[in-house]
């Protein structure tokens, strides 16, 4: 218990160097794991039984070779396709983001260091030293957040395609 309380003022006093933004790239890193987490778990559990009855689907049917049996085989792929990709642009737009709203971070701590600068002078370095901080913490915040989100999405995306083409390839043409 104790160590969770130092625990969370070593990240209080974290978030108090940077600044509010770093609440913004925690949800944004947070919103993204959620959802990396969510296409994992139906690329490991749902998608299976999915793909299983598109099979029995197929192979059930009497007809495999005419122009709307393609078609229809076409429909399903396009589904699964479909399910598969969905919210993977919100990962890599959420992956894109986090990087910028730490260069937010760095412009609000650059203005605190000129606000200081014009209010207390240049001689001041302690006063500035807070604002350098707010500058810096978010950017390499919104950095280690992207890249967290980078592996983890281009793993996804190459799970995802290999997931279709498999798919594919266990409907054939009779």
């Amino acid at each position: 218990m104790v160590y969770l309380i130092g625990l969370w003022e070593s990240v209080r006093d974290f978030i108090a160097t940077g600044g509010d933004v770093l609440y913004a790239v925690a949800a944004a890193l947070f919103l993204m794991w959620v959802l990396m987490i969510e296409r994992y778990w139906y690329l490991t559990s749902v998608f299976p039984k999915m793909k299983k009855q598109i099979i029995q689907d197929w192979n059930a049917r009497a007809d495999t070779k005419s122009w709307y049996a393609h078609r229809i085989r076409e429909a399903w792929i396009s589904e699964a396709s479909d399910n598969l990709n969905a919210r993977m642009l919100i990962i890599r737009t959420l992956v894109a983001m986090c990087p910028l709203i730490g260069l937010l971070g760095t412009v609000t701590g650059m203005i605190s260091v000129f606000e200081t600068m014009a209010t207390q002078g240049t001689s001041n370095a302690r006063l500035m030293a807070g604002g350098i901080s707010m500058a810096t913490i978010p950017t390499m915040a919104g950095m280690v957040a992207a890249l967290s989100g980078l592996f983890i999405s281009t793993r996804l995306e190459a799970k995802v395609k290999i997931a279709r083409e498999k798919l594919v390839d266990s409907l054939p043409y009779h």
